[in-house]
This record gives structure tokens, sequence and C-alpha cells, in this order.
């Protein structure tokens, strides 16, 4: 990867690329980016972990939920999940729907790497209804759900900060075969006007993460959407969140081996790179597309609303060892205090139905 990286350097004017062109590369590069790689990296053998890795409930509560709501809102049985990872979440889900709600669905999964495609085939070939896309512009125009699961965190990001009253951009350069930043001036038109967008100001030494590529994504869901819902499950912050000073240095991370790594310019192809979405940004450009924000849920309240507790009340069992209490501790931890479910954010937009929100949940 390094080699790869410097060449791109080089190649780039003022030998420096953008932190966009950093991501693309470290994360996306058909052959060294970290999630092509025939790697594991979710789980314990991993570098992170996600909901769907703590329990299958997570899947199995939300084909109940979707289930559901397709009755209520006549959207055809036809699910969409950009970027699957590792295929457990639609496991659950279709190991739930096979058992209990049985009615023909069409369930359909959009994945850019091959090692992800190859491990979701192996593990839902009892599925025959599952459809595979490398691309979200391969799936012809649809009626029913799109879902994703900590996909716009995962994006690249172009990052700036403000010094001495001004804006500058965080370039990377090469030095001594190290990865090094940069600071120039702000001339980016696009990051301008998103700024100007979102009535974003930084404070003086703020850092802050502009994720151009969200615009691209969502104006591919909404092209792919015809009438429909889109669930978005990830970690992010309001306008208002943003500035809170705690928050001066941005929020880009790197995972590796389940540790937390501030600086993303080590092991790159090897780690994961996330940053927080804009929550605000996601919300206002669904609506310029025509997805209309229905409703925003830290996803605890989530599954509760979606009547997670019922799963503890039908699966009680006395044995702490038991699978079933194990499962029951999983649950609890989804919906405890300060557990992972609250840390995340459930975005609820429609395309093309009304009174949507009366129909989300059994109240």
């Amino acid at each position: 990867m390094i080699p790869y990286l410097e060449k791109l350097i080089l190649d780039s004017p003022g030998h420096l690329i953008t932190y966009a062109d950093f991501m693309s590369a470290a994360l996306y590069h058909p052959e060294y980016g970290y999630y092509m790689k025939a790697k594991q990296k979710i789980g314990r053998q991993g570098d992170f972990i996600t909901t769907s890795n703590i329990s299958d409930v997570y899947g199995r509560l939300m084909a109940k939920w979707f289930a559901a709501l397709c009755k209520k809102t006549k959207i055809p049985y036809y699910f969409c999940e950009i970027g699957a990872g590792n295929g457990r979440f639609a496991h659950a889900f279709l190991q739930e729907w096979t058992a209990t709600i049985k009615t023909p669905i069409q369930y359909i999964i959009i994945e850019t790497s091959p090692y992800h495609r190859m491990l979701q085939k192996e593990l839902l070939e009892p599925f025959p209804f599952v459809s595979q896309y490398e691309r979200l512009a391969d799936l012809n125009s649809m009626e029913g759900m799109i879902f994703s699961n900590e996909l716009f965190d995962a994006l690249p990001v172009h990052v700036i900060e403000k010094e001495n009253a001004q804006l500058f951009e965080i370039m990377i350069g090469m030095k001594a075969d190290q990865l090094i930043e940069h600071k120039v001036p702000l001339t980016n038109q696009e990051i301008i006007s998103f700024l100007q967008e979102n009535q974003i100001y930084l404070l003086e030494r703020q850092r802050l993460e502009i994720p151009l590529a969200m615009n691209d994504m969502l104006q591919q869901i909404a092209s792919a959407l015809i009438r429909g819902i889109v669930v978005t499950a990830d970690y992010g912050y309001t306008r208002e969140e943003w500035m809170d000073p705690r928050r001066a240095r941005g929020s880009l991370r790197g995972f590796y081996q389940h540790q937390l790594i501030d600086n993303v310019l080590l092991h790159p192809g090897e780690m994961d790179i996330t940053s927080h979405i804009h929550i605000d940004h996601l919300i206002q450009k669904g609506n310029d597309l025509n997805l209309q924000f229905v409703t925003k849920l830290r996803q605890d309240e989530f599954l509760l609303k979606a009547g997670i507790l019922k799963e503890l009340e039908d699966h009680y069992d006395p044995n702490p060892f038991s699978e079933v209490s194990r499962r029951n501790r999983a649950i609890r931890s989804l919906i405890m205090p300060g557990g992972i479910s609250s840390y995340f954010q459930i975005v609820i937009q429609q395309k093309g139905l009304k009174k949507i929100s009366a129909c989300l949940f059994d109240e």
C-alpha cells in the first residue's frame, strides 16, 4: 500500500492528496484496500464489532418490523441492504423471515468487497431469494426498503481546520517514507458550499470532517428507490453537537485489532478508518432528493419501539448458561444505558408514501 500511496502523492499536484483520496485508497483500492482484502474485519478476530455481531436479535427484529410495515404501507416485500459485511445481519433477518413470516421476499445486497460477497454467498446459501450486486447503480429502480448499518461513517471525508481565522484543508504528503499532513488554504468550492448550506462556522483550531461522498451515496439511493423507506443506522452528530468543544479535533479515527487509533495515517490498508456522520446534512440532503425525513431515534429507542422487550418475554429460561439466557443477555446489552445502541442513530426517510409516521410502530 505504501508504494502505491507514494506514487499517488508524487503524481498529484503539489505532491499532496486530500484525506478523501487517502481514505479511498486505504479502504477501497481493489487490491490493497482494507475493505477489499480477504481478511476478517468484524468480530473478535477482526478490528471492530457491530450490533449484528453481538446478537442475531437485531436482524430478526428488523425482519418482523419490516413485515409489519409492508402490511401497513402496502410496499412490496423487497429489502435492500447496502454494505452487508460478513452477512450476519442478513442471515438473522432471513432466518426469522423463513421461520415466522414466510411471505415471499426479495433480499438484495449491495457489496463492493469481493471477499465479503464470498462470505455472504456462503452464509446465505440456504436462501435462494438473495441477490448480490457490486454497486447500487446496478440495481434497477425498486419499491421497498433500503437499509444500511454503519455505511456512511466508512465513506471518505475531507478534513479542514481553522487557524488564525483562516480555513485550511488538511492534505497528505510523504516524507522519508512516512505519510504526513500539510495545511493548504481552503479553495475547494464543494467544501465551502457544504459549510454554507449547513451553517457551520468553525471555532479557532477546530478540525472537522466534510463528507462530500455522502451526497453521491444519497443521490444513488434516491435514484434507486421509486417508492418506499430508507433506514440508516450510524453514529453521528447534529450541527449543535459538532460545535461542542470536546469535538474540536473532529472524529476521524482508526480501529486496529480492537484498538482505537487517533493517527489514521498509520497502517494504511490494514486498519479500519471511520468518522461520525453529519446527521443534519443526511436529513437535509435527503429532503432535497425527495427522501423525506420521517424521524430520528437512538438505536436503543428504535429497538424498544420495534418490540425488543417482547423477545425477552417470549424467551425466558431460568438456566443462566442456556442459549436462550445468553441471547437474553445480548438483548439487554443492546438496550441498557451506555450500551452500544445508545451511540447509534436510526434515521428513517420515505419516498412516495403518505402518513408513514403513524405506521412505523405499534403504540
